[in-house]
């Protein structure tokens, strides 16, 4: 029974496409209970995601706007009683050179990546410290170990996640709640269409990756179920690849 959630409350931000849908799947599928934050959620999303069989429930938030976490979490509480899970998925990307990057596409990533992470978990983790238990899943990327190229506030943002889970990992280990990461490499999803659509990056890419392939979606679920489930329990602050070997190689 280590790896069962079932029955759990988990919110998952950014649940309407890509990788967040695909962990709200195979979450569904192992059994917990599906708290879904996104700007918009489709009809046809949402009747997948409760053909599970589990309890489904979506709320509308624009991330970009986190003065607005506090009282979203409230909600939550009052209408589920309690949160087990949080994973903190949702992202933005911006993409251009550095002498040309502007400071409103700055704020914009790192407001979205960094700072909404941040009060999603202080919100949460507030909650889950009082009850002595919860598990925090935060996206960082590779680029949190590496620098990239045009894409200086992603790179920034993404290194800053890894660094306040640790700091979290570190406050809140003794009280129940275990905070990490969960770092994709690259993924064939629609943040990734500029680099998809490049033949010259994309080559550059796909024979870099030992696997031998760009990941998919359904790719990350095994690995968030971990850190999602007494499993993991002795596990806090660490940051975990998922990118079919790239950082090894």
């Amino acid at each position: 029974m280590l790896f069962d959630i079932s029955g759990k409350n988990a919110v998952v931000t950014g649940a309407s496409r890509g990788l967040g849908l695909g962990i709200a799947e195979g979450f569904a599928e192992a059994g917990a209970n599906l708290i879904l934050i996104s700007r918009h959620m489709p009809e046809e999303t949402l009747a997948r995601l409760k053909s599970f069989g589990t309890k489904v429930s979506a709320y509308g938030f624009d991330l970009s706007k986190p003065e607005g976490i506090p009282a979203l979490v409230g909600q939550i509480l009052e209408e589920w009683g309690r949160i087990d899970i949080l994973v903190n998925n949702a992202g933005t990307q911006r993409r251009n050179d550095s002498v040309n990057f502007t400071d409103e596409d700055w704020d914009f990533v790192c407001t979205v990546n960094q700072k909404s992470v941040f009060v999603l978990c202080r919100e949460v983790g507030r909650h889950m410290v009082k009850n002595g238990k919860g598990k925090i899943i935060n996206f960082a990327s590779l680029l949190s170990f590496q620098g990239g190229l045009r894409v200086p506030a992603y790179a920034a943002s993404k290194g800053a996640v890894m660094q306040f889970t640790k700091s979290l990992a570190n406050e809140w280990a003794a009280h129940g709640v275990n905070v990490n990461c969960i770092a994709p490499g690259y993924f064939d999803t629609e943040m990734n269409t500029a680099l998809i659509n490049d033949p010259v990056r994309n080559e550059q890419i796909s024979v870099r990756i030992p696997a031998g392939r760009w990941g998919k979606p359904e790719d990350l679920a095994g690995t968030a179920i971990y850190l999602a489930s007494s499993a993991s329990d002795y596990v806090n602050g660490v940051t975990i690849p998922v990118d079919g070997g790239w950082l090894g190689r």
